[in-house]
């Protein structure tokens, strides 16, 4: 059984079928039999086309009608069908010849960022699980080996699942803005699963975090560790956070974008970085380049991340450092169900398919 997406639109555009082949292995992959996948954004934008750039709004689940250039996460043109899904835990069933045989029965995290080792710019040809090529909405998956990672841990498939596409990137947004003890971040998006990321990376740095989100979500948002939070429908946004913070910011970890960004920008202090990963609330913002070049601000996109940054987060796993915060919990064939509800917004942390 696998998800097909099959064109371009909403969860109408997701096809489950019983009559996949098993994915064939290279000699330098191996084959896992998928049983937890989660639900990203990436999933969501690839259906709807937001990446392609004829589209200027915020995310959304119901498609933006025919897309003049259907792009991929790596901003490739588009072929379906495709199975997506890029955060798969499971259980490797078989290697090429090239892989570790060693590898056979154990319990994985596989890394969605497929990197081209022979490229000399490897993140020119980077691919990415699910969306340039097929991913885990399925009960077998097919990936390179060195992105697979075992992991020695109590956690369940579920909790497992909720890890590799959010977490690796909140570690890569905090790892390339430098966040360091005693300094403070804002987090926008602060429920979705890259914002509950970054809250608990950043506290395990030791800095003061400042979630926005919205004023339902607070209490589930202060769980996950944040030190304070606004209300994203504030207007004095930039002041408030400047009086908790007793003073500019030195990180804005951003994943909305939108309407926001012109007065979050400004609560940076001098020498301050933005970084960013993502616009659900919209990719087209006001930015006075004035309060970028005279602040001194530097600014970081994330999407393709060193080898090392997975590594590390395996690591916050197997020594217990980290905890998964679970949204909502579907079987495979409830795929549109459960991608209508994560377009909803109203959960906090990751949702997770069950493969069976």
């Amino acid at each position: 059984m696998a998800v097909q997406l099959t064109g371009n639109g909403g969860p109408e555009k997701l096809s489950v079928q019983h009559d996949i082949p098993v994915p064939k292995i290279g000699e330098d992959e191996v084959l896992i039999r998928v049983k937890t996948c989660g639900i990203n954004n990436t999933d969501i934008n690839t259906r709807v086309g937001w990446y392609s750039k004829s589209v200027t709004a915020a995310t959304s689940s119901k498609g933006f009608g025919e897309i003049e250039d259907e792009q991929t996460w790596g901003g490739e043109k588009f072929y379906f069908p495709r199975i997506q899904g890029a955060d798969v835990c499971g259980i490797v069933v078989d290697v090429g010849k090239n892989a570790d045989s060693g590898l056979i029965g154990r319990r994985v995290l596989v890394d969605p960022c497929i990197r081209d080792t022979k490229s000399e710019n490897w993140r020119d040809n980077a691919k990415y699980l699910g969306s340039e090529i097929n991913g885990g909405f399925a009960q077998y998956c097919s990936v390179p080996f060195r992105n697979t990672y075992p992991v020695n841990s109590e956690m369940t498939d579920i909790e497992l699942a909720s890890f590799p596409c959010s977490w690796a990137t909140a570690e890569h947004m905090l790892t390339r803005s430098r966040l360091g003890k005693g300094q403070t971040l804002v987090v926008t998006g602060a429920s979705g699963g890259v914002g509950t990321a970054l809250i608990q990376l950043a506290k395990l740095r030791e800095a003061y975090v400042i979630a926005i989100t919205s004023s339902e979500k607070f209490d589930l948002v202060k769980d996950c560790g944040a030190d304070s939070v606004l209300d994203r429908n504030e207007k004095e946004l930039k002041g408030n956070i400047i009086e908790l913070a007793q003073g500019p910011v030195d990180v804005l970890a951003d994943v909305a974008g939108g309407n926001n960004f012109a007065q979050l920008f400004e609560a940076i202090t001098k020498g301050g970085c933005y970084v960013t990963a993502g616009a659900i609330a919209g990719p087209i913002v006001d930015l006075d380049l004035r309060t970028l070049y005279l602040n001194d601000i530097e600014m970081h996109g994330c999407t393709v991340y060193e080898p090392s940054v997975f590594k590390t987060l395996i690591e916050y796993i197997e020594d217990e450092r980290v905890k998964p915060i679970i949204g909502g919990v579907f079987r495979l064939e409830e795929i549109r169900q459960a991608q209508e509800e994560f377009s909803k917004k109203q959960h906090v942390g990751t949702m997770v398919l069950i493969v069976d």
